[in-house]
């Protein structure tokens, strides 16, 4: 087990932590254990490239660790009040979605690669701002109203783009499956075809 890994893990416990303050009006517990969240992430990572102690275990729980805690405080936050339904759902459907096209796409014998787009990356970074903005202001009373509802804004956009473009590119992927299955098809059949033929020619001779 790399250091780097747990450090994840070590993430991983933190959200139930983040949720339980969130859900006890501990905002200033919450706001602390988001923000050490997203310094270990920082940390692990740099651990990871410095030492080369990069694994494939980390490659899967760095981002479900980030997800899970992301996920989690947007939907606690708009149970409370603090963030407004539609994003979340949004988020989450968004979230969602992705998660199915990847299953769908393995079970097909034809996985994704998991290259996060631009947008994505926008939209995460768009998140963890909103994320710690709202922490933020109940943590330390604060009242940053046309702020915050600019990011909501920016992260509702940027959240159906992201959507939108991992579709795309998505159905693009298994497209093309299928025109190469169908190629791979047939230039097994003219094969299958000529070897038939040079058959008989040759039984014929």
């Amino acid at each position: 087990m790399t250091i780097p890994n747990l450090i994840t893990i070590l993430r991983l416990l933190l959200v139930p932590a983040v949720v339980l303050a969130m859900l006890q009006s501990r905002w200033d517990w919450a706001f602390v254990g988001f923000l050490v969240a997203g310094i270990s992430d920082g940390v692990d990572g740099f651990i990871a490239r410095r030492w080369n102690q990069s694994s494939r275990l980390g490659a899967y729980l760095d981002p479900v660790a980030d997800k899970l805690l992301l996920v989690s405080v947007f939907v606690v936050m708009g149970f409370a009040g603090e963030l407004p339904l539609w994003l979340v759902v949004t988020m989450v459907s968004r979230d969602g979605l992705i998660v199915c096209a990847v299953l769908l796409s393995s079970v097909m014998s034809h996985p994704v690669e998991g290259k996060p787009l631009f947008v994505s990356k926008a939209n995460t970074a768009a998140q963890i701002v909103l994320a710690a903005l709202v922490l933020g202001e109940l943590a330390f009373a604060l009242h940053l109203g046309p702020v915050r509802t600019a990011l909501i804004l920016l992260t509702g956009v940027l959240t159906v783009a992201s959507a939108a473009a991992y579709l795309v590119a998505w159905l693009r992927h298994m497209s093309g499956y299928g025109e190469g299955s169908q190629t791979s098809n047939s230039q097994t059949g003219d094969t299958k075809s000529g070897n038939v033929k040079s058959g008989g020619s040759s039984t014929g001779a």
